[in-house]
């Protein structure tokens, strides 16, 4: 019984496999059994293991693999194939394999900067310790340097803005990959896609010689406990934890780090937090830093002079970054809709005037505010500092 799972998972892949081999040959009819029988293995699974934190995933394939089959199914309409008609098997299996990592990851060199990234000035700190200044002088680092991160905390924290704006300041790579999206594109082949991908980013480093991070976005999703796994995690696991312990080896001077989000730290078994040797915790924003993101966020509105970030920021306690922003958004289709609610609004205007919306008050954002409770609970937060006292690292 305990294969079940692993061989459930192997079917869909192998029936997928044979789909995407027979869409590419135009053999539609039979594309779309080997597409059914890949969705009945998927869906048998789920059903068998209601608990599986994959289902997500195989459902998200589920569904794909169900709108490949409608597409097939217009008889009447050309369907794009899936890859090149005309490439060798071998090209057709690189293609596919190039075109799921281009689009799970974004590689670009990012136009961030320290100054967007309002307060966290710990974690700012322990990133340029561990990345920022290695990457400029690393010569003043015999004994080596920190290669993986791993930032945790509530979520609208600025834990991507965060990792982007280090990649900025040492004008390097930056690689993007959702891990709840990689085990979804990357079923049943994933911990050799885990390699294609460490692969990619040490050869940017190499090729081009700049630094390359690698930031893996809800962690926890693809290295969550080990307790009650299925299918193909452990050897997803067991490959990440191979390509860190060969980024973090001795001697190595390639300028790649990785560096991990989550919002759930304690789902991570211990093995990964020891390749990760870096723990920061981005915090909640403290009173001045809240002040800061209200003048950000309120720059460009209509407002009284009477709204003041100091007391805006008093009134959102325990309120993330990405809630403040919220807010001042929902302060400003306040005034809008009631701008398109107003008689003025569809009175002919003469000239090129058009109406305006009214200033935004201060009992604008207080209603907003007390309408609007904070993403983030008491209890979330004592967790964070309870798992805090225990495994952070800065």
């Amino acid at each position: 019984m305990s294969l079940a799972p692993q061989e459930l998972e192997n079917s869909a892949s192998k029936f997928a496999a044979e789909a995407i081999k027979l869409d590419s040959q135009g053999a539609r009819g039979m594309a779309i059994s080997s597409y059914q029988r890949a969705i009945e293995s998927l869906t048998k699974l789920i059903h068998l293991y209601p608990e599986n934190k994959l289902n997500r995933v195989y459902q998200e394939r589920v569904a794909a693999y169900q709108n490949r089959i409608k597409a097939l199914q217009m008889t009447n309409v050309d369907v794009e194939p899936v890859v090149d008609t005309k490439a060798t098997p071998e090209e057709q299996k690189q293609s596919l394999a190039k075109n799921d990592l281009d689009s799970l990851i974004m590689k670009e060199k990012p136009n961030v900067s320290w100054d967007e990234v309002i307060g966290l000035d710990d974690a700012k700190n322990a990133l340029r310790e561990s990345i920022v200044y290695p990457a400029k002088r690393p010569d003043l680092f015999p004994l080596g340097w920190p290669r993986g991160m791993l930032l945790y905390g509530p979520p609208g924290c600025g834990k991507t803005v965060l990792a982007a704006a280090t990649a900025s300041e040492i004008e390097g790579y930056f690689i993007n990959v959702d891990a709840a999206s990689m085990m979804s594109k990357w079923l049943g082949e994933a911990e050799k896609n885990v390699a294609k991908l460490f692969g990619m980013a040490r050869g940017l480093a190499e090729k081009e010689g700049l630094p390359v991070i690698l930031f893996v976005d809800e962690v926890d999703s693809l290295l969550g406990n080990r307790n009650s796994e299925v299918g193909g995690e452990i050897r997803v696991k067991n490959q990440f934890l191979t390509e860190m312990d060969g980024i973090n080896g001795k001697g190595k001077d390639l300028k790649l780090y990785v560096i991990g989000a989550t919002n759930k730290p304690w789902s991570l078994d211990w093995p990964f937090l020891r390749r990760f040797t870096k723990r920061i915790y981005v915090s909640l924003p403290t009173l001045e830093a809240r002040t800061n993101l209200f003048d950000l966020y309120t720059a460009p509105l209509r407002k009284d002079e009477k709204v003041k970030s100091t007391e805006l920021s008093k009134l959102a306690d325990g309120y993330s970054a990405s809630d403040i922003k919220d807010i001042c958004q929902s302060a400003q289709l306040m005034v809008v809709n009631d701008l398109f609610r107003s008689p003025e609004f569809n009175e002919p205007v003469e000239g090129e005037g058009k109406p305006q919306p009214r200033i935004i008050t201060m009992n604008d954002f207080k209603e907003i505010i007390t309408r609007r409770k904070p993403s983030v609970s008491m209890e979330m937060i004592r967790a964070y500092y309870k798992w805090s006292d225990q495994f952070k690292a800065l």
